[in-house]
């Protein structure tokens, strides 16, 4: 936990540097960002003294760690902005707080991650496993195909396609996303195409990678001990190389899906869902600095949390770690 907390620290502080630290170095003030390039030099000023760019650098990390927990107040005499706890900083293009607009965006996400998540695992896995006991077969042959396809496509191409065929000439699903609360059915619909697309990229990843993780497993010794006590091939596999596949498996799970949830970009764009994917693109695309600061910090604690939840799993899988 400490070394996620330092992790997450080190992350806040580097990309406060980069968004606004770095620009001013380089001749470009943030102040301008906000006002425009035909404002007056006493609106950029007063942009400047409110939100604080003025500041020595130290001062401005500060009040923005601080705003996270306790909430802030950008203030410029009597032009007080508010931003309340927790505040990752304040979108004066959008004219509103940073953190209602991620937790806006977080659920589109988290539903997106998680359904694909499920689905690439569990196709993947199986694939995966049944082509190294399958080794040389016509399925062998035919998922490591499928898998090598998966792998070469770019998500942009497979979401179009699925796009033309199945909503636009099939017309089998359709419609805007709609959250779970609201209409289940909607949401169920409007995701199904997202997280078939978004599995077979990573499902064929996964089904490589358990292969040859299995083949390389099947040939050691505590498998071979495994079978000259008699034990069913069933048990041998289930209980004994299953859990040493399971380790790899869980090290890519856990950046892939620590990634996803910081915003599948390219996924989300193409099926137009309102998830912090689309949301990064289109706060880079208007200069909106606390958004992408905001969007930034939440990748990495995603994936920092994934990794933390990863090491504690392989305990569980892997009687080795335990022991050791």
């Amino acid at each position: 936990m400490f070394a996620v907390a330092m992790m997450l620290l080190v992350v806040t502080l580097t990309t406060f540097v980069i968004f606004f630290v770095l620009p001013k170095w380089a001749g470009s003030d943030p102040a301008y960002l906000f006002a425009g390039k035909q404002a007056d030099p006493a609106a950029i000023e007063g942009i400047r003294k409110k939100l604080g760019l003025a500041d020595p650098v130290l001062v401005q990390f500060w009040n923005f760690v601080q705003g996270i927990f306790a909430g802030r107040e950008y203030a410029n005499g009597t032009d007080v902005t508010k931003c309340p706890a927790p505040c990752f900083g304040y979108s004066f293009r959008t004219e509103q707080a940073v953190w209602p607009q991620l937790t806006e965006a977080i659920p589109v996400t988290l539903s997106l991650a998680g359904g694909a998540c499920l689905l690439w695992v569990v196709g993947g896995v199986a694939a995966g496993v049944v082509s190294a006991l399958r080794r040389g077969t016509l399925w062998d042959r035919a998922a490591m195909t499928v898998a090598l396809a998966g792998v070469s496509l770019p998500i942009y191409f497979t979401g179009l396609i699925s796009l033309a065929v199945f909503s636009w000439q099939l017309d089998w699903v359709s419609g805007e996303y709609e959250a779970l609360a609201d209409d289940p059915a909607q949401w169920f619909q409007s995701l199904i195409l997202p997280w078939i697309t978004l599995a077979f990229l990573y499902a064929a990843m996964y089904a490589r990678l358990t292969r040859a993780t299995m083949l390389e497993i099947m040939g050691e010794d505590y498998i071979r001990t495994a079978r000259a006590k008699g034990l069913t091939e069933r048990v041998v596999i289930g209980r004994h190389a299953m859990r040493s596949t399971w380790t790899p498996v869980l090290t890519l799970l856990g950046l892939d899906l620590g990634a996803l949830l910081g915003g599948a970009v390219l996924t989300e764009s193409t099926y137009n869902l309102p998830g912090l994917g689309k949301l990064a693109i289109e706060s880079i695309s208007s200069k909106d600095l606390p958004l992408i600061l905001g969007v930034t910090l939440f990748a990495a604690l995603f994936i920092c949390v994934a990794n933390l939840v990863v090491d504690m799993l392989y305990a569980v899988v892997d009687p080795r770690v335990r022991i050791g």
